[in-house]
């Protein structure tokens, strides 16, 4: 199948006026001007690789969008396939925490982490996207461990990051911070949420755990993150650890050091598309302006990716190609995915049609290793068209 009249954006460039040649779930051909033939016609939209998510929160609002209202899982999971795959993410990584202790924990804990990636691993093969699992190991939490390792021991993990929320480091750098967050967010009482924090504090990190679970990821060379490095100190110990990603450093000087050691530096896309961090850390813009971010991740809105890296577009901030990177080819290189995230022959045909001619991006159609598994209409338009020619 061929599609023309597309601007091509490659890993180094942009290709006005190209075609693709879609084959056997994978991109068979490019070329940089109308085959002869029949061809859907692209309309002069952008043809982007498909979106890779290493770093998505939404699945445990999906199984529990209010407190105490929890869906069956195989409906959340089929809600949050539809919503990724219409947001132009081809491959994402569903984040669980494991006991993290907020404010209405129970949506983060060991039996509800199981239960989610279990039902990930049944459902998957039927999904529109590639869903996968990425695992947030709470450092403070060691009872957590024995189901982690149960589960990367049974192959149903396929990122491991190591969190470590406590108030007074990290993410919530004071304890004036975390309550902020917590009154704001969950709606505790403050006096409770500050009690809380220095109960936190007082449990120290159980590194030799995390240890033993890194070491257990790297065996299967399952990709390890850190979380909300706040010092250059931190980010060699999580280094140290076997951590290869440094996703939402909270200061420019922890991304800095991740990058001197060759760690991938990600930030959230609803950071990037809002210019603002919601605990008061460092921008993704920031990062991106000093040279040292990699990737962006959904974090908490898969929603928000594209606007953000089109937004940078239009501000004439970055390159098209080097904004759309950041959420495609960059990330896929982080989790040692070497066969998507580009728009380049041999490549899987994970493929965004995107009509960015508006304010807000319209995804006219999704391709996942050429299967169509989103569109706006735009593919029965196309297909009648090429009918008719003939």
């Amino acid at each position: 199948m061929w599609i023309a009249d597309l601007r091509l954006v490659l890993p180094d460039r942009v290709i006005p006026g190209g075609a693709v040649r879609i084959e056997g779930g994978r991109i068979a051909e490019l070329a940089e001007s109308a085959p002869r033939g029949p061809a859907l016609d692209g309309g002069g939209h952008l043809l982007i690789p498909g979106l890779v998510d290493l770093h998505g929160d939404m699945i445990e609002k999906e199984v529990e969008p209010r407190p105490g209202a929890a869906f069956p899982v195989d409906v959340a999971i089929a809600e949050l396939d539809t919503r990724l795959a219409a947001s132009g993410v081809t491959t994402a990584y569903a984040g669980l925490s494991f006991a993290e202790g907020k404010a209405g924990a129970h949506l983060r804990t060991e039996d509800r982490a199981r239960g989610v990636i279990e039902a990930v691993a049944r459902l998957r093969d039927g999904l529109r996207v590639d869903l996968r699992v990425h695992a947030r190991f709470e450092v403070t939490v060691a009872r957590a461990e024995p189901v982690l390792r149960d589960l990367l021991a049974r192959g149903l993990v396929h990122l491991v990051s190591l969190t470590d929320h406590t108030p007074g480091q990290g993410q919530y750098r004071d304890i004036e911070q975390y309550v902020r967050y917590q009154t704001r967010a969950h709606g505790e009482d403050a006096a409770a949420a500050e009690a809380r924090a220095r109960q936190r504090m007082a449990a120290p990190p159980a590194w030799e755990v995390a240890r033993g679970v890194t070491a257990l990821a790297r065996a299967q060379s399952i990709p390890i993150a850190s979380h909300d490095d706040d010092t250059p100190e931190k980010v060699r110990l999580m280094q140290g650890l076997g951590a290869t990603i440094s996703e939402f450093p909270v200061t420019l000087e922890a991304a800095a050091e991740a990058r001197r050691l060759g760690m991938a530096t990600m930030m959230g896309a609803p950071n990037a598309l809002r210019g603002a961090s919601m605990t008061g850390n460092a921008t993704a813009l920031s990062v991106m302006q000093a040279g040292l971010l990699d990737a962006l991740a959904a974090d908490y809105h898969q929603g928000a990716m594209l606007p953000a890296v089109l937004g940078w577009v239009r501000e004439d901030l970055l390159p098209l190609h080097e904004a759309v990177a950041l959420v495609t080819c960059n990330p896929a290189r982080a989790a040692g995915l070497a066969d998507r995230g580009a728009v380049a022959p041999g490549a899987r045909a994970d493929l965004v049609l995107l009509d960015d001619s508006g304010a807000a991006p319209r995804l006219r159609a999704v391709w996942r290793a050429g299967r169509m598994i989103h569109s706006d209409g735009w593919s029965g338009r196309a297909a009648a068209a090429v009918a008719e020619a003939a």
